[in-house]
């Protein structure tokens, strides 16, 4: 019986793992085939090309959208995390009146679509002037990174034992000299998982990048995957796109990877009190 359940546990995660892995694995292979065998369906292309590749450069500034991409999702992550590392601080372990009703508010605007906010969050790019500009992107997909990073520092803020605080108090240290010398080294593990959270959805943001921009020189990567556009679905370039899939996954798949042991720190991180 022992090793039926054995047996049992490793087919059912040989099948978890093909499952997640077998569409990156296809996006690899089709963008390596020619545009004569993306419709075949083969484990792997008779005569591997990098044509594909060299295209997606060759059609558009791809380099360029990439950049854009890093500079936005690397400047939501640092002010999601610095707003979101002081406002946890305050939700967390400040009493005040309405506190709960905060931070309910808080995680409910992360419930509403991005179709909701859409037509108000125009208005307000328009209205700072900062319309087809990489700030436009950053203020707007703050609106979606902010709500779950401070909702998520401020469960793990809350966690902190309160002798800390206390021990810091009595040496006369301020709140934010608690915050960033006593706290924030505590919090590595979580900073690095919120962090990480945001940077991905940030760069794979596709509705505000697709309405606040006009051209390519300021697109990031994902509006500029889905404007690369043909004829009928059939005259798509399907092998291109699959391409500039693989190069623009790559990098979230390569920090996954380096940042693995801090994730799971993050993610268990009290799960078990004692």
């Amino acid at each position: 019986m022992r090793w039926l359940k054995k047996v049992s546990f490793w087919v059912l995660l040989a099948v978890i793992t093909v499952y997640t892995l077998f569409p990156f694995y296809w996006a690899i292979v089709s963008s390596l085939k020619t545009k004569g065998e993306l419709f075949e369906v083969k484990p792997w292309p008779r005569q591997p090309t990098l044509s594909n590749y060299v295209q997606v450069f060759a059609e558009q500034p791809f380099e360029r959208n990439i950049l854009n991409s890093i500079l936005v999702s690397t400047a939501v992550v640092a002010l999601s995390l610095v707003l979101g590392l002081t406002a946890s601080f305050a939700l967390g372990r400040i009493q005040f009146r309405g506190r709960r009703v905060l931070l309910l508010s808080v995680l409910g605007v992360s419930m509403f679509p991005q179709i909701a906010v859409l037509s108000g969050m125009f208005e307000l790019i328009r209205w700072l002037g900062i319309y087809n500009t990489l700030p436009a992107m950053i203020v707007s997909s703050l609106i979606l990174t902010l709500p779950f990073t401070v909702w998520t520092l401020t469960t793990f803020m809350r966690e902190l034992p309160i002798e800390l605080e206390e021990a810091a108090i009595m040496d006369g240290a301020t709140p934010w000299t608690i915050v960033t010398r006593v706290f924030l080294p505590l919090l590595g593990p979580a900073m690095v998982t919120t962090g990480l959270l945001a940077f991905i959805s940030a760069w794979n943001e596709f509705l505000f990048a697709l309405t606040f921009t006009l051209t390519n020189e300021v697109r990031t990567v994902p509006v500029a995957i889905a404007l690369l556009s043909g004829g009928s679905s059939f005259e798509l370039p399907w092998g291109v796109i699959m391409a500039a899939s693989v190069i623009v996954t790559v990098p979230l798949v390569l920090l996954v990877l380096i940042l693995q042991r801090r994730i799971v720190s993050g993610l268990t991180a009290g799960a078990v009190k004692g």
